[in-house]
């Protein structure tokens, strides 16, 4: 699986939107802008995470329990997330930044913040699912978890994490979790 490819095509089908926004009350379009800025956001935390030891052996627990997860039918996959279990994950690749992160995806797409967290708890096992597959078929420990997430984060040449990374990190530093806090700081002082 390119992992890459099923998350900047895959997740963006119109069929996926559709089944997305129906979930949570939102236009397709609303979905797509979200996917656009979360799915990095989510990558960006857990590369983030993945950084230290111990971390990276965390992550990889989690993907060892996801490896089975059927994530080849989206449409399926949808149909029966575990929305509690996509809620965990949120708070473990987030911490205590959870809150601040949805609602400031929810400012910048103009979602409802609830909406932003409807969608996030299906994203966050989706995108689980694909890495634990990935872990899987190419048979990779903790360092190698967190090295395919380094990949992903920093993978260039006007995809998906080049446009948001660009959009979202606003003290090139080349982490956009801790600028999300910051998206619209200077709006709301006007």
């Amino acid at each position: 699986m390119d992992i890459f490819k099923f998350l900047s095509e895959q997740i963006n089908d119109k069929g996926t939107l559709s089944k997305l926004g129906d979930s949570v009350g939102a236009k397709p379009e609303e979905v797509q802008k979200l996917t656009q800025m979360g799915v990095p956001v989510l990558l960006q935390a857990m590369g983030r995470n993945a950084s230290t030891k111990q971390g990276a052996e965390s992550l990889a627990g989690a993907l060892n329990q996801h490896q089975d997860d059927n994530i080849d039918d989206i449409q399926d996959f949808l149909d029966n997330v575990n929305k509690n279990d996509g809620e965990k994950m949120l708070q473990h690749i987030f911490s205590e930044n959870k809150d601040r992160v949805q609602n400031n995806l929810a400012k910048k797409t103009g979602l409802e913040s609830n909406q932003v967290t409807g969608l996030l708890t299906q994203l966050a096992p989706l995108l689980i699912g694909a890495l634990a597959q990935q872990k899987k078929e190419k048979n990779l420990d903790p360092t190698g978890v967190a090295g395919l997430l380094g990949g992903l984060t920093k993978q260039r040449g006007g995809g998906l994490m080049d446009m948001v990374s660009n959009l979202l990190d606003s003290d090139d530093d080349g982490s956009i979790v801790d600028d999300v806090g910051n998206l619209l700081k200077g709006f709301l002082k006007k």
